[in-house]
């Protein structure tokens, strides 16, 4: 199956998942908000949430089995570069109150004039990080 194909379905699914989600329970399907609140003590409605992450970690695995290989490849810094780097992201989404599935993929999709701002904004620091980690720091 060709990458482009690939990457549509994926596209294709996420979408039909934010949908789903937001039909029948009424809920954003921001992954940040999603997981971080199965941590969080007093948080109602932990078990489609559960069921949720369990989704995400279980169809590269599922596609692993199907055709092989995950398509994920293998990690191409240290491990101490990815906590950094997750509690970075975790420490974002914070602030900008959601992550990009849930203003990137949900909130323009609602036309919302935040998550615009917000995906924006995750865009161009993405943009700068990429540039300043390939070409000032050699690669790391």
């Amino acid at each position: 199956m060709h990458a482009w194909l690939l990457a549509l379905l994926g596209g294709v699914l996420i979408g039909a998942a934010a949908v789903l989600l937001l039909a029948s329970l009424g809920r954003i399907a921001g992954i940040s908000g999603i997981a971080g609140s199965l941590v969080r003590r007093g948080v109602a409605e932990r078990g489609w949430r559960a069921a949720f992450v369990l989704g995400l970690v279980a169809a590269p695995l599922l596609l692993g089995l199907l055709r092989g290989d995950s398509g994920i490849g293998a990690p191409q810094v240290s491990w101490a570069w990815m906590v950094v780097a997750g509690l970075l992201v975790g420490f974002g989404t914070g602030i900008g109150s959601g992550c990009t599935s849930g203003h990137g993929v949900c909130g323009i999709a609602r036309l919302s004039p935040r998550s615009l701002l917000a995906t924006a904004t995750f865009t161009a620091f993405g943009i700068a990080t990429v540039y300043v980690v390939r070409h000032l720091f050699g690669g790391l």
